[in-house]
């Protein structure tokens, strides 16, 4: 793919020159790490996918990841801040989406009380469905189709905490298929 460039095999290692990666789908989240008009052009592109896009959606939950890594550290640069800013009407809309499919869950149960639940439950169920997505997503982007090694291993990885899930995501790229599955192997 263009912009992809490997290194030797021994080094397990690529580089990325996000400005000349693909104007594809599967490259959004990438892109929009960039800078200048590469992040604008990617950001107009997923404001413009439907709501119910899964790309949109595990998108968003990757860079919703990224904003909590980056306000967690104490400077952020400007380039990092005007990102967050540019994509917080964005998290605005899921978390409204999330709400509003919660609620009609919630309605649909009839009482009070299963509303209030299942908002709960429909908020929870629903990001760990698109966390899900999104490892499932990133696990078959990286090693090609998933099989039952790579489920188990994405289900551990729905269990790390948002720091250690994003760390993993910096490392994917690094880790060949072995790498990855003694690494999971070894937390049992």
């Amino acid at each position: 793919m263009a912009g992809v460039y490997f290194l030797a095999s021994a080094l397990r290692s690529a580089i990325v020159v996000i400005h000349q990666l693909p104007v594809i789908p599967e490259t959004l989240w990438l892109r929009i790490l960039g800078k200048g008009r590469v992040q604008r052009r990617a950001i107009d592109e997923l404001e413009a996918l439907p709501e119910e896009n899964p790309n949109r959606s595990a998108t968003l939950t990757l860079l919703y990841n990224l904003r909590e890594h980056l306000e967690a550290r104490q400077e952020i640069d400007e380039g990092e801040r005007e990102l967050i800013m540019r994509l917080a009407p964005l998290f605005d809309e899921k978390i409204e989406q999330i709400a509003r499919e919660s609620e009609q869950r919630g309605i649909e149960q009839g009482i009070q009380q299963g509303i209030q639940l299942g908002e709960q439950r429909g908020i929870q169920q629903g990001e760990q469905q698109e966390r899900r997505s999104m490892i499932q997503n990133l696990l078959r982007f990286r090693f090609g189709e998933l099989d039952e090694e790579l489920v188990r291993v994405a289900e551990q990885i729905l269990a790390l905490s948002t720091e250690e899930l994003t760390a993993l995501i910096l490392q994917l790229s690094q880790l060949s298929r072995e790498e990855l599955l003694a690494g999971f192997s070894e937390q049992n």
